[in-house]
């Protein structure tokens, strides 16, 4: 008997199925055809707890690493007690349109705490005494012939031009000559930026001191300059983070000496190398509001290849497997050395091979940019990184082990030397005192004992394939195909540089999972949840401290996890979620007189919940709000209503019940509103930002169909009722925008980052096509306003925003501008680390889960399929990609139209599947699959 018609057209559909993912499996690699140059070039690896960025130099090989709980700081108390007693008056003075005076008033008593500060006054007296110097360096006659020189001007900070993570006193010297002409005139000494506090003298005298960030513009009288030689000495004190004179940004503009009225175009320029002394390098303690992710150190290997030519250089990271490699070959023999982070036998793993025997030779050395850090040879094998952070409760302990086959091993100058090996495997543990929040007791050996004893006895070939299985139970959920393209000859860096113009739709499914990548390698079970950086950062002072700033960054994160097949890796977060829930509710009661939790728009390791920086845009009420609709999204992807139950319900029914406290009616309206909050980091503290409204709203009718399922809590049922239909509505304004704020105030002109009051529309569903099509289109006219360009997690925001306008084309615009190369703007970095810039990884995530968006929508109570197709793909198949519901999707289409499509059904019930004007129905039995053809048949 012949097959019929639709067989043979299911088993070609599978066939091409089977095919085009076996060939995408091919292109889901970065490679690069020379080492990184800088830190954003560098590939990342990580398994949720420690995370490396590898160089892949040939001659010097740098392995930056992180561990994930070493940060600033300590166990402490963030709230202001008492600060509730000024939330009337606050609100008060919102009502009254007296937005300066509230935020004055919340400034000076409404803040959260800083950290104790040290006694800079004392410090200043010592230094400015002599205390660590001999003699007086701002004499002219002070000898000065054994100092160091240092580049000057330094705009980025004296860190970049030699003084590595330097905080404290240094003289600084140099020479000027004094043309006769110049004589019995006032002269200008133009230095412009010094951080942070300068004392300046010529030829021995005072010219001036001047604290904070006005520019140096220094008169000198005419009686201090002589004709010919003249010194400069200046005492620069920084306190924290960039140091040293600044100078210009525009380097362009030259420091220097010129008379008065005249310019330094005929002046004397002072760009130039100067003479240097550390004076003192631990200055006091500066307060914070809360704490910054650190790095822990480096690992070098250094290998001496003498002058001979490198060729078939190659590195690159493969997403499958979770290693990167780095190969090339010297006089004929092939070098690779291949990287992982395992998460079963939790070291960082570096294996070094050739194809020709006794070829392996190299130095291992470990350092820190920690001030406080010692490296110590326990044993011919192995030598040990200790480092304490600075003004904080946290220290750690890194060790590199060795495990040579044949060839020669020993110590010297506290590093690994090897000679002659076959092959060699390092293994980097790491652990920190960290057990807790409120627990800083831990020994640091600890995590590493339990490594190393976990190492012990096992083939190198065997922990590569433990770490492998486990890195693909997550990773292999998921597969993506958009057709193949010429580009993928391409390296990485050079298909970026293409992306715009090219007709490459498969490097967004690269990104795609490369997104996924990231979050697998930055947030395992039983780990911090990824930061704003992941788990990988290389500084002291990283850019927003590398926190958890949630306004967006710590959500965006987490939106690719339920519907690109991850749901695991939310346990972090939702870890994380009931840590914030415990702190939040002190800071509820502190500052509002509250029952639930609350979150401000910050937090760090220690979960600081209260308002910090400034009031202006840090009295933002609905992180704990926007947190939990995370909770409940995990429900409606899994349906499991154990989690509902034990852990998600709890902590959403506390946060709903601070909204209940918290909301107040407007005077005007009668309507409940949020008051004092802010529509995040624009337009300053305000009394009723939409976006608080939508995320509140959303909150309380998640709580209330919550409850339902649980069949619990009648009574809070009827409350919430009756809160949601007084809560302010959505309004649409005079310009046809989704007003921003309670008045119709939006500035058209705007293009503010944040586009906060269209929250409603992603990641919520408060606002929707079925709901109200008429304010669907005003949020598309305020997105239209606010224009695509911007910073690189903004444009990940926006691609969301068109995908649910179903304008799939405008997505991939802004997906276009998402990955292109990072220079002054947003883009991507050559590793295609998202550019904010600098690095943010919220627009890695934020972006993956855009693209997603555009195929598959469930948000609306129906499995959306192809809604925001955009031309550029014509061509695609997906496997494993998750619906509300319960449901997992599988679907291809050709020559943009759905010819196949596959439901899986975890748990059963009713499955509703649209397809532009095609809608079914199905009543699913948990397990079972569902095939469909392109009319839904």
């Amino acid at each position: 008997m012949l097959p019929n018609r639709n067989s043979l057209l299911l088993f070609t559909l599978l066939f091409c199925l089977s095919v085009s993912l076996a060939a995408q499996e091919r292109d889901q690699s970065l490679w690069y055809n020379k080492p990184a140059e800088k830190w954003t070039d560098a590939l990342p690896i990580g398994n949720g707890r420690l995370g490396a960025m590898v160089f892949g130099g040939v001659a010097n090989d740098q392995i930056q690493f992180n561990e994930e709980t070493l940060w600033t700081g300590k166990p402490r108390e963030y709230n202001r007690k008492g600060a509730s007693k000024y939330l009337p008056e606050i609100r008060k003075l919102l009502f009254e349109g007296k937005q300066k005076e509230a935020e004055t008033l919340a400034q000076a008593q409404f803040m959260g705490l800083q950290s104790e500060a040290g006694d800079r006054d004392a410090w200043i007296k010592e230094i400015s005494a002599g205390k660590g110097i001999a003699g007086n360096p701002a004499s002219a006659n002070y000898d000065d012939r054994l100092w160091k020189t240092i580049k000057v001007p330094s705009y980025e900070g004296w860190e970049r031009v030699g003084l590595d993570n330097l905080d404290g006193a240094v003289w600084f010297r140099t020479t000027f000559s004094v043309p006769k002409d110049w004589a019995g005139k006032d002269l200008v000494l133009d230095l412009n930026k010094i951080f942070d506090q300068d004392f300046t003298y010529v030829n021995g005298s005072l010219l001036g001191q001047t604290a904070g960030t006005d520019a140096r513009k220094y008169t000198i009288p005419a009686k201090l300059i002589k004709v010919g030689n003249n010194t400069i000495a200046i005492q620069v004190l920084n306190f924290y983070n960039r140091g040293g004179i600044g100078g210009y940004k525009d380097v362009t503009k030259k420091i220097g000496i010129y008379p008065i009225g005249s310019n330094i175009e005929t002046g004397v320029s002072l760009v130039k190398q100067w003479k240097y002394k550390i004076q003192n390098a631990a200055p006091p303690e500066i307060p914070h509001y809360q704490a910054s992710y650190q790095p822990f150190g480096d690992l070098n290997l250094r290998f001496n290849h003498g002058k001979a030519a490198i060729t078939n250089y190659r590195r690159s990271l493969d997403l499958t497997t979770a290693t990167a490699k780095t190969s090339y070959s010297v006089n004929n023999v092939q070098y690779q050395r291949t990287y992982f982070a395992s998460q079963p036998d939790q070291a960082v793993v570096i294996h070094l091979s050739a194809n020709r025997k006794a070829s392996v030779s190299f130095d291992a050395a470990l350092s820190s940019v920690h001030q406080h850090s010692v490296v110590k040879v326990l044993d011919k094998h192995t030598i040990s990184l200790s480092v304490q952070v600075k003004d904080g409760a946290l220290r750690g302990e890194s060790r590199l082990t060795a495990v040579v086959k044949n060839g020669l091993v020993k110590t010297i100058n506290n590093q690994i030397s090897i000679q002659k090996a076959d092959e060699v495997t390092l293994y980097l543990t790491t652990g920190t005192n960290f057990i807790s929040a409120n627990d800083v007791s831990g020994n640091p050996a600890t995590a590493i004992t339990k490594a190393i004893n976990s190492i012990k006895g096992k083939a190198y070939s065997q922990i590569e394939q433990d770490h492998i299985r486990e890195y693909q139970q997550y990773y292999n959920t998921f597969k993506v195909d958009f057709g193949r393209s010429e580009n993928e000859k391409l390296t990485t860096d050079e298909r970026l540089q293409q992306f715009a113009t090219a007709n490459d739709p498969g490097f967004a499914a690269l990104y795609m999972q490369y997104g996924r990548y990231l979050l697998i390698s930055s947030s395992r079970p039983g780990t911090q949840p990824a930061n704003l950086q992941g788990i990988w950062n290389d500084l002291l002072a990283p850019p927003w401290d590398s926190k958890y700033t949630t306004n967006i960054n710590m959500e965006m994160n987490y939106w690719p996890a339920e519907v690109l097949n991850l749901s695991a890796l939310n346990e972090p977060l939702f870890k994380k979620i009931e840590g914030l829930a415990k702190a939040g509710t002190v800071t509820a009661k502190e500052y509002y007189n509250a029952k639930g939790w609350v979150l401000h728009h910050n937090t760090d390791i220690w979960n600081g919940t209260s308002p910090i920086n400034a009031s202006d845009h840090g009295i933002w009420v609905t992180g704990g709000g926007w947190l939990s609709q995370h909770l409940w999204e995990h429900y409606l992807f899994t349906q499991d209503q154990e989690f509902l139950k034990k852990e998600a319900y709890p902590l959403m029914k506390q946060a709903a019940l601070f909204f209940e406290d918290f909301l107040v009616k407007d005077p005007k309206t009668g309507w409940l509103i949020s008051t004092p909050s802010n529509s995040p980091e624009n337009g300053g503290m305000v009394a009723g930002p939409t976006m608080d409204h939508q995320i509140i709203r959303s909150l309380f009718k998640n709580c209330l169909a919550a409850a339902q399922v649980l069949k619990a809590d009648e009574s809070f049922q009827r409350s919430l009722v009756d809160k949601i239909n007084q809560i302010a509505p959505n309004q649409i304004g005079k310009y046809g925008q989704l007003q921003e704020w309670l008045e119709d105030k939006d500035d058209t002109a705007s293009k503010h980052r944040h586009v906060s009051h269209l929250w409603g529309v992603y990641p919520g569903n408060d606002i929707t096509w079925n709901k109200d099509a008429k304010m669907m289109n005003a949020a598309k006219q305020s997105l239209l306003y606010r224009g695509d360009e911007a910073t690189g997690w903004s444009l990940a925001w926006k691609i969301n925003f068109w995908a649910r306008f179903k304008d799939g084309d405008h997505a991939m615009k802004l997906i276009k501008m998402l990955m292109k190369p990072a220079g002054t703007g947003a883009g991507s970095y050559v590793n295609l680390f998202d550019a904010h810039p600098p690095f943010q990884i919220d627009g890695n995530f934020g972006g993956a889960a855009g693209i997603a968006e555009m195929i598959v929508q469930s948000h609306q109570g129906y499995i959306d399929i192809l809604p925001a197709l955009p031309t550029a793909i014509p061509n695609g198949n997906i496997m494993g990609l998750k619906a509300r519901g319960g449901f997992e999707v599988d679907l291809i289409w050709n020559n943009g139209k759905l010819t196949s499509l596959q439901i899986k059904s975890k748990v059963g019930g009713k499955c509703r599947v649209k397809y532009q004007l095609k809608e079914i129905e199905i009543e699913t039995k948990a397990g079972e699959n569902y095939k469909l053809n392109g009319d839904l048949k």
